[in-house]
């Protein structure tokens, strides 16, 4: 069986932990074993982070969009039941930026979305058609 010689695939190896390692604190980025289980514990965190990162930006969405539904007078629940009710596409990382940039715009929304739950609360007919 032939001698193997290890040098460089282990030497790369080692090199690729210990350069994701570089600034981490200590021995955990000069020493090979310490720096391989810090590698793989941050690996760990950033799966989990990329996974938590969209829950926090629908979340920070949410409460831009209802601090303008305020501001219209409207609440959040209501204002996004109206945008259904009028067939409205928009999702909620599209209404967070009109809310933060355009206030009139955001005005138009929410007024599309009261005028929608109005023309749904009118009695309607058991064939589909307004009373009135």
């Amino acid at each position: 069986m032939p001698r193997v010689k290890r040098s460089t695939k282990r030497s790369d190896r080692r090199k690729k932990i210990l350069k994701r390692a570089s600034g981490y604190f200590l021995t955990k980025s000069k020493l090979y074993q310490a720096a391989q289980e810090a590698v793989e514990r941050g690996l760990k965190f950033a799966y989990s982070g990329r996974k938590q990162k969209k829950r926090q930006f629908r979340s920070l969405w949410i409460v831009r969009i209802n601090a303008a539904c305020h501001a219209n007078g409207i609440s959040y629940s209501t204002f996004i039941n109206g945008l259904k009710l009028a067939g409205n596409p928009l999702d909620r990382k599209v209404l967070a930026d009109i809310a933060a940039n355009d206030a009139a715009g955001f005005a138009a929304l929410a007024g599309t979305a009261k005028s929608a739950l109005a023309d749904a609360k009118s009695p309607q007919s058991p064939h589909g058609k307004s009373a009135a």
